[in-house]
């Protein structure tokens, strides 16, 4: 069974969150989700979402509190992901948000308004665990998925 360590982070500012729209092999429209990604090796989840955030949004963040950890199963693949809070460097104003987007998935960056982020996110093993730590509502910090109910193909280049 392959394993995959990811980290993502939750950025608000003037009531809008922080969201990428990235394209993956294997769907034909861009999925929005929290800025993160996999896991290097040696690296920390802490770090690995300092070094997401900025390559795919051009913001520079520390990691703060962790907001939750998820988990699922894609058949033999188990995905387990840790989201952490985090706590902008600098004005990062609303229009900084850039990626070096010729070198990866990312498509669009965006502020998104908090009432519009349950409607960008189509995942429910991504949109239902953010959605419960937005609402206060998830007090385990926790959410398991036995199944993503969708498939994730990196491009061959990214991490």
């Amino acid at each position: 069974m392959d394993c995959y360590h990811l980290a993502a982070g939750i950025a608000i500012r003037d009531g809008r969150l922080l969201m990428v729209a990235s394209r993956y092999p294997s769907h034909p429209a861009p999925l929005w989700n929290l800025p993160g990604g996999r896991q290097l090796p040696g690296e920390l989840l802490a770090e690995t979402v300092i070094r997401e955030v900025f390559e795919e949004t051009g913001v520079r963040a520390e990691a703060g509190e962790l907001a939750y950890v998820s988990e699922s199963y894609d058949g033999e693949r188990h995905f387990l992901s840790a989201t952490f809070v985090l706590e902008l460097c600098g004005e990062a104003p609303l229009d900084s948000a850039r990626g070096d987007r010729a070198r990866d998935h990312v498509v669009e960056v965006g502020w998104v308004p908090l009432a519009e982020v349950g409607g960008r996110i189509v995942v429910a093993v991504v949109r239902e665990p953010l959605l419960a730590y937005l609402n206060r509502d998830l007090s385990r910090r926790y959410a398991g998925f036995h199944e993503a109910g969708i498939t994730i193909e990196w491009p061959a280049d990214s991490q």
